[in-house]
């Protein structure tokens, strides 16, 4: 068997999972993009005074500044998630959602640390997908009304915008030493991470991202088996769920198609 025949297979296969969970599929990955906020939200609550002592500590703003930063938190990630889960003011719930990540990187220093930037511009690429995703039910209530530009349209340039952030998540999990396995897997993640940047074969190789991450994330981010009060239970917590959130980006994704600004659609026209 050929290289081009398992390729179609493959593409074949990722065609009957979406067609089989397409009803579905969408709820999901909002829940997964969103479950970062929820778990910070509730973070914020239960360990408000810690959180509050921090922003003081760190940025002498008293404790009025920092207990209603804890609130922004608190509130703006809870009330932006219960927004996107029910479909209501989604638009307005995602430029919330981008504040609070403006806010942190901020606030936590994460501007000077490359990795957790990265990934905070990938939970970013998720809330693009989410307005792009916004923008065409929007434009589904216009059908029958040709638009100009299809291929700059808003929709399709935050759809490549989503899709450039997102691939951020996983050059912070390549692994630059000379091991096989580490050289394997450095080649295969960034291989698929150009075809989803690029939009080619986009809905196979975003699938195929998405089984890596639940493996990495249920392997090396097993938060549940460590003792709470140990600090590396938080880390690995906050892995869990950012890892968690960029699994429901790809999952839209997948959903939505790669857009018109992609290789796919140029495809169509060759």
């Amino acid at each position: 068997m050929g290289h081009g025949d398992l390729m179609s297979q493959a593409e074949d296969v990722a065609d009957q999972f979406l067609r089989v969970t397409k009803h579905y599929l969408p709820h999901v990955a909002r829940l997964c993009l969103v479950s970062t906020f929820l778990e910070d939200g509730v973070r914020m609550w239960f360990q408000w005074g810690e959180q509050s002592e921090y922003i003081d500590s760190t940025w002498n703003c008293g404790r009025f500044l920092a207990n209603t930063f804890v609130l922004i938190n608190l509130l703006g990630q809870l009330g932006g998630c219960v927004l996107i889960l029910s479909r209501n003011f989604v638009q307005n719930a995602c430029f919330a959602l981008f504040g609070i990540i403006a806010m942190q990187t901020v606030a936590y220093s994460i501007l000077w640390d490359l990795k957790f930037l990265m990934r905070n511009l990938a939970l970013g690429g998720g809330l693009l997908l989410l307005l792009a995703e916004c923008r065409g039910e929007a434009r589904s209530v216009f059908a029958g009304v040709p638009s100009l530009g299809h291929q700059s349209s808003p929709k399709h340039l935050l759809q490549l915008g989503g899709r450039v952030l997102l691939v951020l998540m996983f050059m912070t999990l390549l692994h630059f030493d000379l091991s096989l396995f580490s050289i394997l897997q450095n080649l295969v993640g960034t291989a698929l991470m150009v075809l989803v940047a690029v939009g080619f074969k986009t809905k196979l190789a975003a699938l195929t991202l998405v089984a890596w991450l639940l493996c990495i994330n249920f392997t090396f981010n097993a938060f549940w088996t460590i003792p709470s009060y140990k600090p590396m239970h938080d880390f690995l917590k906050y892995d869990f769920f950012q890892t968690t959130s960029v699994i429901g980006g790809l999952l839209l994704v997948v959903a939505l198609g790669p857009g018109g600004v992609s290789m796919d659609e140029k495809k169509k026209e060759w």
